[in-house]
């Protein structure tokens, strides 16, 4: 007798543990990033002296609905918006976006309803992320006023220069102009030695020196197949000179082993700190209606349909703001935006993160 009591208050205090640690679990299934909604299942039975059937099942839908709403709220209170702040928090500062956010709760749709034999009701309940309106994004996200292009690709220029000729120290000078995100931009210039007078520009001590004789010719060769050309090195710190490829859908920030949390409006950034991606930068209406970012567990992200078929794939270096925010390397900060000149995968939010 001793002995079942100490089994069935084992038995009783792991289902105390199991109940405590649930509400996690659900919040953590709730929220479906990919598919932009909220869902929670609420549970309800029938008030004692329900007169006949209907009566019951109606008094059982109507406690599993209130269940359902008090899930909805406890979920969406702890919902990162950005960096800094949950919906809670911004709840707590605006008596706008808490009436929005409760209108929302109360309006959730109801998707499914199932009665037990014993009197209980479960009903599925759910709340859309995204929406012009009468979505979460709409109800927490602030409009900016002016929206902001995204920041150009780091760009300069590099100088070249032949060597030195012996006599008088002179040389011709090679001066090069590259976009070093976009290759070659206009010429080469080339500056030869000038013949005339010493004080013309920019060779005000020049003296004039004897052309070398021309080399004997050389025997013709059997041309050879020309090389194929190397695959652009985006990862070479010691250079910044980018290929554009110009076709990508999407982008995808590989963030696997960093940490990252979802947010409603998460922020791109190099690793100086810039900024290269946020909803500054885009449309308010098509941020609320279509989020920011996809976030996936794989990098077959073939089923989410903002990829495309071509996705620009991109290995973050670090996350921070609250472990919301990707951080990537100048150099592939760089490429990002010049792809984004030529495909507009940015303008579009065709972006997703694998966490």
């Amino acid at each position: 007798m001793k002995q079942a009591r100490q089994l069935l208050f084992l038995f009783v205090a792991a289902m105390i543990v199991s109940l405590a640690s649930l509400p996690t679990v659900l919040a953590a299934e709730a929220v479906d990033w990919g598919k932009g909604m909220i869902t929670v299942v609420g549970m309800g039975i029938a008030a004692p002296g329900s007169v006949n059937g209907l009566q019951a099942q109606a008094t059982a839908k109507r406690a599993a609905t209130v269940d359902g709403y008090r899930q909805l709220a406890e979920i969406v209170n702890g919902v990162n918006v950005d960096s800094e702040s949950t919906v809670e928090n911004m709840m707590l500062v605006s008596d706008v976006t808490r009436t929005k956010v409760s209108a929302l709760i109360k309006g959730a749709r109801i998707i499914d309803e199932r009665y037990a034999a014993d009197g209980s009701c479960q009903v599925t309940m759910t709340i859309p992320m995204y929406g012009v309106s009468d979505s979460l994004a709409a109800a927490v996200l602030p409009r900016h006023s002016v929206k902001e292009p995204f920041p150009a690709p780091t760009t300069g220029s590099r100088e070249a220069y032949s060597p030195a000729v012996a006599s008088g120290g002179n040389s011709s000078s090679i001066n090069i102009n590259i976009d070093v995100n976009h290759g070659y931009t206009g010429r080469a210039y080339y500056y030869p030695p000038y013949y005339g007078s010493p004080s013309y520009p920019p060779y005000p001590n020049y003296f004039p020196i004897t052309p070398a004789p021309p080399a004997a010719p050389t025997a013709p060769t059997t041309p050879t197949a020309p090389a194929a050309p190397a695959e652009p090195n985006y990862n070479n710190a010691n250079t910044s000179a980018v290929a554009i490829v110009g076709d990508y859908t999407s982008v995808v920030i590989d963030c696997t082993g960093l940490g990252l949390k979802p947010a409603m409006s998460p922020v791109i950034k190099n690793e100086t700190g810039v900024s290269i991606y946020g909803s500054k930068n885009l449309d308010y209406d098509l941020v609320t209606a279509k989020g920011m970012a996809a976030y996936s567990r794989s990098l077959d992200v073939s089923e989410i349909p903002r990829a495309g078929d071509k996705p620009l794939v991109v290995k973050a270096t670090a996350v921070e703001g609250h472990s919301v925010n990707p951080i990537v390397s100048a150099s592939d900060a760089n490429r990002i935006l010049s792809e984004n000149e030529q495909s507009h995968f940015l303008d579009d939010m065709n972006v997703i993160f694998v966490r």
